[in-house]
């Protein structure tokens, strides 16, 4: 990817927006700029700050030269730290294209989330249909674990949940493609153990803790990398309940 042409993003992209540039730039690629690909961080955050935005910031540097665009999602479907992220990109001199996705009326079915896919997979196909949906028949489950939240930085984490743990919080809103629907992203299934995940420094981490409080799920935030003891601990939860 390194001579060719991009459209970088984060979270969700408008729709619209992501079906205009697809028309005007058929054959560019798109890059998640939410993801760690372990690029040379850039010293414009503070050092305690979300590791997501952190990404953000270091790939779009790293592929400065390629970017056609980046959409950059500012409203209540992503956080304020992307819109503050969106402006600082634009004063350095990055094509920068708002959008705010809040609409509640595009839902689809939920298949995904619900699936017996391993959790990992259902993250990824969950994430990539957001520019490339795939529909795919899948084997449903009944849930013996959620995992709430966003995608985390260290996809390790979810390797660690069988594969009949269903998705819940913005990762199901995603699937439902309806970002910001805050009735999807606080229900879970009261009688599944679940999860609530947020990165650290992640305003959803108020609700996190509270959903994990309200149904006797386990509360983690993640910084960057797991560690050995954040992962004992949910493997304990899961081995308990």
């Amino acid at each position: 990817m390194n001579n060719d042409k991009i459209i970088g993003f984060w979270g969700y992209p408008h729709p619209d927006l992501i079906k205009k540039y697809k028309e005007m730039y058929p054959n560019v690629n798109w890059l998640d700029l939410d993801i760690d690909y372990g690029f040379a961080k850039q010293d414009i955050l503070p050092e305690s700050y979300c590791t997501i935005i952190k990404n953000i910031i270091n790939a779009a540097f790293h592929y400065r030269d390629n970017l056609i665009l980046i959409l950059a999602p500012i409203g209540k479907d992503k956080c304020n730290s992307g819109w503050f992220a969106s402006e600082i990109l634009k004063d350095i001199g990055f094509n920068v294209v708002t959008s705010i996705f809040e609409e509640k009326t595009f839902k689809r079915d939920i298949i995904i989330s619900s699936s017996n896919l391993p959790l990992r997979k259902k993250v990824e196909l969950i994430t990539n249909g957001i520019i490339s949906p795939v529909i795919d028949k899948v084997n449903q489950s009944d849930a013996q674990f959620g995992f709430w939240g966003v995608p985390p930085n260290d996809l390790s984490i979810l390797d660690l949940f069988p594969d009949n743990t269903h998705l819940y919080g913005w990762l199901r809103c995603v699937e439902a493609k309806t970002p910001a629907d805050i009735e999807l992203e606080m229900f879970v299934d009261k009688d599944v153990p679940t999860v609530f995940y947020s990165q650290s420094f992640c305003s959803k981490a108020q609700l996190a803790k509270y959903l994990a409080d309200k149904y006797n799920g386990l509360f983690i935030d993640i910084d960057d990398k797991a560690t050995n003891s954040t992962k004992a601990k949910i493997e304990a939860f899961l081995r308990l309940r």
